[in-house]
């Protein structure tokens, strides 16, 4: 997949997500394979650019290009200026949110509730294009609810105004996350589209995934939710698209690397202070459904300090490897 004057190593994105896809989890996933990782969103407030959270926000250092942004907002000139600040930092890709159900966005009129005004949608699409030189994408959902799929009217006013690339969610707003994506709309959209799509939405297993590129016939996929507790989800697309067959999970010591190795990462991008309450998420994402891991939740979540957050996972590991290669016949260990 092509943007710009970027040709990504493959059709794999990892979708902008607030509180997650921060320089260390954008760095873990193009290590399993993902071809383009967008940062959490960046309001378009001025007033907030210099917060010491959108500081951490917009840090890509040693990130691997193209370095994409997202950034929000309802006001054009506004939206236009946080395109020039992230590009002047170092952003190469930037990206349009108009896809974030949130209330407390919605409530401001940016995300999702911008595909209800589409003359202001096309202000901003027109007014950020032509304030940077770098390449400009858009993210949307099917429309603001079922009686309003406007996602195809919205597409062409992308193509028209510049943008480079398109991704849907295929729930309208007002779906939120329940009920099942559907991709009926992305199939209609890209059947006349002239920029690149990208499916999002449920996208959660290596065949999930076929089956949507099937359907859409779209030229890449973003995973979202799915890749939360298990970034080497990009890596089981990859290799099923390319094979047709299942790679194994991860081992016991892979798993432990990988998940020890974002601990140690997201402590030394937040700090002592920080990283604590950061990380308790990812633990829970990574931990979920092996055993015990509620109860060992409940105490790593009390622990105060990273050193001893660190040791306490790292012990929870040693244990759930020993009792599967005590289970396991034969010596053999599994996950």
């Amino acid at each position: 997949m092509r943007i710009g004057p970027y040709q990504l190593g493959n059709s794999l994105v990892v979708a902008p997500m607030a509180g997650v896809t921060d320089r260390p989890f954008r760095a873990l996933c193009k290590g399993f394979g993902a071809g383009l990782a967008v940062s959490e969103m960046v309001t378009s407030n001025a007033l907030l650019h210099e917060s010491a959270k959108t500081l951490r926000r917009i840090d890509h250092l040693d990130e691997s290009p193209p370095i994409a942004v997202q950034i929000a907002g309802a006001d054009p000139r506004l939206m236009a200026e946080a395109a020039r600040i992230n590009v002047d930092r170092g952003a190469q890709l930037i990206d349009i949110n108009m896809g974030c159900p949130a209330r407390k966005v919605c409530r401001v009129l940016a995300g999702s509730a911008l595909l209800r005004d589409e003359p202001l949608v096309a202000r901003i699409l027109e007014a950020v294009v032509a304030a940077v030189r770098v390449p400009v994408t858009l993210k949307i959902r099917t429309g603001w609810d079922a009686a309003h799929k406007n996602a195809p009217r919205i597409a062409r006013m992308a193509e028209e105004s510049g943008i480079q690339a398109l991704a849907i969610h295929g729930r309208t707003r007002a779906c939120m996350f329940s009920g099942q994506a559907e991709y009926d709309t992305i199939a209609a959209v890209k059947a006349s589209a002239r920029i690149p799509i990208i499916a999002n939405g449920d996208i959660s297993s290596p065949e999930k995934a076929r089956a949507v590129l099937a359907a859409t016939r779209a030229d890449g996929i973003m995973i979202g939710r799915a890749a939360l507790g298990r970034p080497w989800i990009f890596r089981e697309i990859l290799h099923f698209l390319d094979t047709g067959e299942r790679l194994p999970p991860p081992s016991p010591a892979e798993f432990r690397a990988v998940l020890l190795g974002h601990l140690d990462a997201l402590h030394a991008f937040y700090g002592e202070r920080v990283s604590v309450g950061i990380a308790r998420k990812h633990i829970a994402w990574y931990t979920r459904g092996l055993p015990d891991s509620a109860a060992f939740r409940r105490r790593v979540f009390q622990l105060p300090t990273a050193a001893l957050q660190r040791s306490a996972v790292e012990q929870f590991l040693s244990e759930r490897e020993e009792a599967e290669r005590e289970d396991s016949p034969a010596g053999t260990t599994a996950r």
